[in-house]
């Protein structure tokens, strides 16, 4: 909840359908919740996960079908990875800021600093099918945001959330790496 509340509560909406490219997630959400007796009130903020927002969007590529060029097959040699994966990842990036076995740090077009630009294979159903980050992400939650809040103008904010590898440190975090109904910076 948003505001000033003294408690966080995080209550997950379960059920939801395996999502495929062109599904409304803002309905699909609302639907679930009405299901299951949970209310989107005042001061909720729905975070949503990249790559259900991805899926959704189309921004899934098949690695199969991909034709690596000349700088997709030097960089998979030097980092040790499918060329036609690195392709992938060199169709969404700006530049690659490091490159050495296993590890590929880059600049995505959104101006995201983060590993493989952010093209993740995991929990996704096939071997040959990855997620791209949301072209925009801002405006995918600002749709998601329309929809959950039935155009009530009712002060709720949605983050589409994806998980990105700390460079050249442990572990990982939760990105907010889009954001509709609230203000993300607080002084």
């Amino acid at each position: 909840r948003m505001g000033t509340s003294a408690y966080v509560q995080v209550i997950p909406v379960t059920g939801l359908p395996e999502i495929v490219d062109g599904d409304d997630i803002g309905y699909l959400i609302l639907k679930r919740c009405i299901e299951a007796g949970i209310e989107i009130v005042d001061g909720c903020i729905v975070v949503v996960a990249q790559k259900v927002v991805s899926k959704a969007e189309g921004a899934v590529r098949k690695i199969s079908a991909q034709k690596p060029g000349q700088q997709a097959l030097q960089l998979a040699e030097k980092v040790g990875k499918d060329p036609r994966l690195i392709q992938i990842i060199l169709d969404e990036l700006i530049r690659v800021i490091r490159a050495v076995s296993g590890v590929l740090i880059v600049e995505t077009k959104q101006g995201f600093i983060c590993a493989n630009a952010g093209v993740d294979q995991s929990n996704i159903e096939g071997e040959d099918i990855v997620t791209v980050l949301p072209e925009d992400s801002d405006v995918s939650a600002r749709k998601i945001l329309e929809t959950v809040s039935g155009g009530s103008g009712s002060p709720i904010g949605v983050i589409v959330s994806d998980t990105f590898n700390r460079p050249w440190r442990e572990g990982a975090t939760n990105v907010a790496i889009g954001i509709a109904g609230l203000d993300p910076l607080y002084d």
